[in-house]
């Protein structure tokens, strides 16, 4: 099943299994790089982004301005902790992708400069309790006004990926649908 919409792909951690699984996606970025002890080394970092580069995958670096530019990504994602200002980036294609859980959130990330915002979490997972799932409906009127591109993130799956077709995002963002095999 190929997904029509631009495609997030969130890594922690470097599988071997990724050039298989991702053969399956359009329009396909990856975003990589955590603030916890887990992350990625320099050397899995250096071969993500070779890998990027020869599969013509847009490659972006999360929340830290200076390793995105050592590792020449396309762009910076920031996440919702992150609160600096990077409207006054020189580079024109370097793409700022940001997330927000609520509208204050937007606000801030619309601040920063970011020409997208994911909005999360638009369906159950484990990190976000059942009363906090936005759901397809809650979504579209949350961003209904927003001035921005808008993206969904979390609890993105299989069995709910038909759903996404009826939110008015342009992308999605996930982690385990890759691992789930489609």
């Amino acid at each position: 099943m190929l997904i029509k919409k631009n495609s997030y792909l969130f890594i922690d951690n470097l599988n071997e299994n990724i050039d298989k699984k991702i053969n399956k996606f359009k329009n396909l970025s990856i975003i990589c790089g955590s603030s916890n002890k887990d992350s990625l080394k320099h050397n899995e970092i250096e071969f993500l982004r070779k890998f990027c580069k020869r599969k013509k995958i847009k490659f972006y670096y999360k929340d830290n301005i200076k390793m995105a530019n050592k590792y020449k990504a396309d762009g910076i994602y920031l996440s919702n902790e992150n609160k600096k200002s990077y409207k006054n980036l020189n580079n024109k294609k370097f793409n700022i992708i940001g997330l927000a859980h609520n509208q204050l959130e937007y606000f801030t990330k619309f601040k920063q400069g970011c020409e997208m915002i994911m909005l999360s979490p638009l369906f159950h997972n484990k990190k976000y309790s059942t009363n906090k799932i936005l759901g397809v409906i809650k979504f579209n009127l949350v961003t209904k006004n927003w001035g921005c591109q808008v993206g969904a993130l979390a609890g993105i799956l299989k069995k709910n990926l038909k759903k996404t077709n009826m939110i008015k995002a342009k992308s999605i963002g996930f982690i385990r649908l890759i691992e789930e095999q489609i």
